[in-house]
């Protein structure tokens, strides 16, 4: 049973680094950070069941996390797009030199 939950999870976390490497829409890149947090909570649930109760306490904390995370980046990504109309990195340079 766990070795198929690893497996699912990195898939998942495959699928999320795809994403976040390939694709320009900050929604998305979002979306794709948001499963590989979810592909390291199955990871660390499934390997919570021989260990201990140790990854359960770890899971909570990415929750922590991914809650943030999502907080302030679509709070960025909404100013961003009122500012440029456009949610595509490639549109917005804000932050280079």
């Amino acid at each position: 049973m766990i070795t198929q939950s690893l497996w699912l999870s990195a898939i998942l976390f495959s699928l999320g680094v795809a994403g976040v490497v390939f694709r320009r829409n900050a929604i998305i890149l979002f979306m794709c950070v948001e499963l590989m947090l979810n592909a390291v909570n199955l990871a660390f649930v499934a390997i919570s069941r021989s260990v201990g109760i140790d990854g359960q306490i770890f899971v909570f904390f990415v929750m922590a996390v991914a809650a943030a995370e999502a907080a302030v980046g679509l709070a960025i990504v909404i100013s961003v797009f009122r500012h440029t109309e456009s949610v595509d990195t490639r549109d917005f340079n804000l932050l280079r030199w």
